[in-house]
């Protein structure tokens, strides 16, 4: 079994990535010419124990809570982050955004793509050899405090919102 919030990446997730210094372009895998892969840190056969599907093409955490600890950025909106792990559908690109009128409380990241945003696209290159099925990338949540962050899921067209608990549960009898 993988636990993705134990997952290590050899850079810390929170800190910003550096572009090649030999001007290499990210792999493109077998998509050719398509958007560049964001890197992953396994390959699954399956969304993991613990996880919840939103829509078809992604798993988020299933916990009631997600912890957060100080996240050293200076951005007020990016105080505090939460880790978790996402996992994408391999082949799937999919885009992820904090939920209108939260673009100055939160902010995503995953596979060490740069700097926290407010949306976040995670293009899941088939691994060589096309055996998984799903992708599992380290990143997380930024926020300003802890709260029940609603996020947009968008795949194939298709909006799906989902809510988290990001150091605080979430009310399930009312909406963000």
């Amino acid at each position: 079994m993988v636990v993705l919030s134990a997952c290590t990446p050899t850079v810390d997730s929170r800190q910003h990535a550096t572009p090649p210094s030999d001007g290499a372009a990210p792999s493109t895998g077998a998509s050719g010419g398509g958007p560049p892969c964001t890197p992953s840190v396994d390959t699954l056969p399956a969304p993991p124990a613990g996880y919840r599907l939103v829509g078809k093409d992604v798993a988020v955490p299933d916990a009631l809570v997600i912890s957060t600890e100080d996240s050293g950025e200076t951005d007020p909106a990016a105080r505090l982050f939460a880790k978790w792990g996402l996992v994408v559908r391999a082949g799937a690109v999919v885009d992820l955004r904090v939920a209108p009128g939260w673009q100055d409380r939160a902010r995503l990241g995953w596979g060490g793509t740069g700097t926290p945003a407010a949306t976040v696209t995670v293009h899941a290159c088939a691994p060589e050899g096309g055996q998984a099925q799903w992708m599992a990338f380290v990143g997380g949540t930024w926020l300003a405090q802890a709260a029940c962050v609603p996020l947009i899921v968008t795949s194939n067209g298709q909006d799906d919102p989902v809510d988290l608990g990001i150091g605080v549960p979430c009310d399930k009898t009312t909406t963000p």
